[in-house]
């Protein structure tokens, strides 16, 4: 299935894919919103019950909100592929690195990224997308995607200047509005195991930038969870972002700035395509 959170009116909701529009119910009448419903499948098979009887609207009548609107942790995971590890002069490593993002970065389908006034080396990085379901700490590999309630798409826009201003990237992942995240959550039984063996690609203004598989990650989705679990608990919601394919603007020559104007899509098979523009950030 395929789920989506919205608002309409500043009332949030959740909302089901149903032919060719949506089917949803405000989150005050669910109980909860969609992050609440993952930790228990049974839950998120009953809200799939309900939703599949709500009245039905198209995404034109609401405002797309990130899948998970308010994700407990965001952790993300640099030079995870090979070609872009090579690309960046560092080669496969034999862990991965792991940075943060916070909620105030995330944008929804459609929403502007915004290059901030402190600097114009605003990349893009295409991403796959993990939404943890049932949590657990010290998770094996062989369990790792019975943890996993669905997959989307991430653009991990980068503020490079920043990120490159010490060795901790965090500063240039944390700007206001820069990573986007959505259309839908869409659940394990729509795609391959791990979410391997996928394309995956960012087209700007029309033009192919990045164009890849999921297939030539370093530390594929099972381990990931592994490795991150070994140090954290990982609750419902929480969000693992894969890492990017070769061909970021910051590696090309010369460099390609992601700039007011542009319109940015990262697509990935099976999962669709997530869009948006680019503007200036306004004092």
């Amino acid at each position: 299935m395929r789920l989506i959170s919205y608002s309409v009116n500043g009332l949030e909701g959740v909302g089901i894919k149903s032919g060719d529009g949506y089917r949803g119910l405000p989150v005050l009448e669910l109980g909860g919103d969609l992050r609440s419903c993952l930790g228990q499948p049974s839950r998120l098979t009953g809200l799939a019950q309900r939703l599949a009887e709500a009245p039905q609207f198209a995404l034109a009548d609401v405002t797309l909100l990130p899948p998970i609107p308010r994700p407990g942790k965001i952790l993300c995971i640099g030079l995870n592929y090979r070609a872009h590890a090579e690309e960046s002069g560092q080669g496969a490593a034999p862990y991965p690195a792991v940075f943060a993002r916070f909620a105030n970065s995330l944008v929804a389908q459609g929403a502007p990224l915004v290059r901030p006034q402190a600097s114009d080396t605003l990349d893009y990085e295409a991403e796959l997308a993990v939404v943890i379901g049932p949590g657990g700490r010290h998770i094996s590999e062989a369990d790792a995607l019975s943890h996993v309630a669905g997959y989307s798409l991430f653009n991990d826009g980068s503020v490079r200047e920043f990120q490159w201003k010490s060795h901790q990237w965090t500063m240039g992942k944390v700007f206001d509005s820069t990573g986007a995240f959505g259309p839908e959550l869409v659940t394990v039984d729509e795609l391959p195991p791990g979410g391997r063996g996928l394309r995956i690609r960012t087209i700007v203004n029309g033009e192919v930038r990045q164009d890849s598989n999921t297939e030539d990650m370093i530390f594929p989705v099972a381990r990931l969870i592994a490795i991150l679990s070994e140090a954290m608990t990982l609750d419902p919601g929480d969000l693992i972002i894969t890492g990017t394919p070769d061909g970021v603007g910051s590696m090309r020559q010369p460099p390609v700035w992601l700039k007011p104007g542009d319109e940015c899509t990262v697509e990935i098979e099976r999962l669709g395509r997530l869009t948006n523009p680019v503007v200036q950030e306004v004092a």
